[in-house]
């Protein structure tokens, strides 16, 4: 009996652990279920588990250890050492927030002070005038960044998994609350507030489990293009400088921006509709479209529909910066191309010119701006998952 309760005692420790650490990172096979409950419940009751494994192999191991024959003995040693080697692998080195770590410096700078690259992406944000611009090749390690711009209180996330940036207002029934990273459902980073311990999915916004449940983050808008067209647009940004003490940290990121990656996690399918290829989705009220990075990069321009609801996707001549913009201008519905330099856009019927920040420079229409519609470049299977009913656009050829 000694030893069949040693050996279940070494199971419940060892298995508890192993299942909350698997089931919330990204190891094979733990991202594809709905299991969140699952691992929500081991999180918040593994002292249970540690409690009642440690009651099975207390006089158990005793009892080996010091009356058994050897064989028995070093079994028992070896099987409690390769339990501490998991206790300590699942608490101190693969959760989350032991593998990522918030910035301990935040710099922000203006463009005469500014070390990152023009070429790089950058996440921008602007309220009441003030403009600031995160880098994602920083805020992609950090995976959130807290801050503020004009006075309100933002949170900007990124999970380099989905190639998902989003920016929220960490405010939740009217007071600030903080956030942990605490491991991933579905592929996607996901948080922890500190007051009910509730787990919130950084796509979303959304809390998925806990006293929360069914709550949501209010989002900010946000675009993502190369800093050099952001500063193009807001010449007065301030831009987020790495932190020295994670130097490391952000050069094993330094390919992410184009794509370039190697670990399967975060590299760039080439090919379309592929789960690692890049997508532009758009949602409007319950709808939600994806289209494809290779297309807009063939086309440059896509007049098209959601539903209803005319939009504009453009992309510049970086390559890199993609816009979204309602097609709708005082009640009509206007139709676009590219200039013949590429250097600014015309709407087909009245020949009037726009730049890249959606105003209209020349013509009919000069002084309108077009509106900007919150979209994201994410990974297609992301996209899918977390907008399941979402269309495919396919250009006139390919229908």
């Amino acid at each position: 009996m000694k030893y069949f309760l040693f050996l279940l005692g070494i199971l419940v420790l060892v298995c508890a652990e192993v299942a909350r650490v698997y089931f919330i990172m990204p190891f094979p096979g733990s991202q594809v279920d709905n299991v969140i409950d699952i691992a929500y419940f081991l999180n918040n009751n593994i002292n249970l588990f540690r409690i009642s494994g440690v009651l099975l192999i207390a006089y158990p191991a005793y009892q080996i250890i010091r009356f058994s024959q050897p064989a028995w003995r070093w079994t028992a040693v070896s099987l409690l050492v390769f339990w501490l080697f998991v206790f300590y692998n699942s608490n101190f080195r693969l959760l989350a927030e032991k593998m990522f770590y918030q910035p301990e410096h935040k710099i922000l700078v203006t463009a005469s002070d500014n070390k990152i690259a023009d070429r790089d992406l950058v996440l921008g944000v602007y309220i009441n005038n003030q403009a600031k611009a995160y880098p994602i090749e920083i805020i992609g390690y950090h995976h959130q960044v807290r801050d503020t711009v004009a006075g309100e209180p933002i949170m900007v996330t990124y999970c380099t998994v989905c190639r998902t940036g989003r920016v929220y207002s960490p405010i939740i029934d009217g007071e600030p609350e903080n956030f942990r990273l605490v491991g991933m459902d579905h592929f996607n980073a996901m948080f922890e507030d500190s007051r009910t311990k509730s787990w919130w999915r950084q796509v979303s916004g959304e809390a998925i489990t806990g006293p929360r449940k069914g709550k949501q983050l209010e989002e900010i808008p946000s675009e993502q293009m190369t800093l050099k067209a952001w500063l193009a647009r807001h010449p007065d940004s301030y831009i987020l400088q790495p932190d020295s003490l994670f130097k490391d940290q952000y050069k094993g990121l330094e390919k992410y921006d184009e794509g370039k990656m190697e670990g399967k996690l975060e590299r760039r399918d080439s090919l379309s509709w592929k789960d690692k290829s890049w997508v532009i989705g758009v949602s409007y009220g319950l709808f939600a479209k994806a289209y494809d990075w290779n297309d807009l990069q063939n086309s440059r321009v896509i007049n098209d529909n959601i539903e209803q609801f005319p939009l504009l996707i453009l992309l510049e001549n970086d390559s890199a910066s993609f816009h979204v913009w309602s097609r709708i201008v005082a009640a009509d519905t206007l139709s676009f191309s590219l200039s013949e330099n590429n250097e600014t856009f015309i709407d087909i019927n009245s020949g009037s010119v726009w730049d890249w920040s959606g105003r209209c420079t020349e013509g009919a229409w000069k002084g309108a701006t077009l509106n900007t519609v919150q979209s994201y470049q994410e990974y297609w299977h992301s996209w899918r998952t977390f907008h399941p009913d979402s269309e495919r656009y396919l250009p006139a050829e390919n229908k």
